[in-house]
């Protein structure tokens, strides 16, 4: 089987990478560079890449219990009503593509109760590289999800973020640990094809069945 690819950009939000938001995530706001290049090495090479956000409504009720109290005191982050600097709006460095595939999803996975799976699948992809934030979190679950789903899951270490750099490097190491693949986006990029470095484990183990 060929391997064909789609890039999952997860939670590159303002609410989410600004410090002035309740919901921050530390080390979101160093990685957009590497994200930004990711993202334009993709687009380049006419690979699909998805935006999986979330947005919430105004009043709540869409919002997880367990984040509802710090997301109403914090100004009601990533809704149609709060400040641009922690709204819904990805970084200015991504840019914008017609092409792109712009995906809501209610929870932590991008997977979880979106259309996400059902258009990998009519478009034939095989394997997922995910990027994003954050890592223990909507990485975590999109990969274990991805996984299950029986995508080639590929994790970029330096596009992905956490609130400390011990959570970062626990969860790649356990992410790594289950089949995904843990690489840098320099790893990714300096392979002439993506399938010079990313392995099809899928093919691998299923091969001979």
């Amino acid at each position: 089987m060929d391997t064909k690819y789609a890039l999952i950009v997860i939670d590159m939000q303002n609410g989410f990478i600004n410090e002035g938001s309740a919901q921050c995530i530390k080390g979101a706001r160093a990685t957009v560079p590497a994200c930004a290049r990711v993202i334009e090495h993709f687009r380049a090479q006419g690979i699909p890449v998805f935006f999986v956000s979330r947005r919430y409504r105004t009043d709540g009720s869409d919002v997880e219990h367990t984040r509802f109290k710090s997301w109403l005191d914090g100004g009601r982050a990533l809704s149609d009503s709060c400040p641009e600097d922690i709204s819904a709006s990805a970084p200015e460095e991504f840019g914008i593509c017609d092409r792109d595939y712009l995906i809501i999803k209610p929870r932590y996975s991008a997977f979880f109760h979106t259309e996400l799976d059902l258009i990998l699948r009519r478009l034939g992809i095989n394997t997922v590289v995910l990027i994003g934030t954050t890592t223990p979190n909507c990485i975590r679950t999109t990969c274990y999800d991805g996984i299950s789903l029986e995508y080639n899951v590929v994790v970029l270490s330096d596009c992905t973020s956490s609130q400390t750099e011990e959570i970062q490097q626990s969860n790649l190491r356990d992410m790594n640990n289950v089949g995904a693949q843990i690489m840098t986006a320099e790893e990714l990029i300096s392979g002439t094809q993506l399938a010079d470095t990313v392995t099809e484990t899928r093919e691998a183990v299923l091969g001979g069945i």
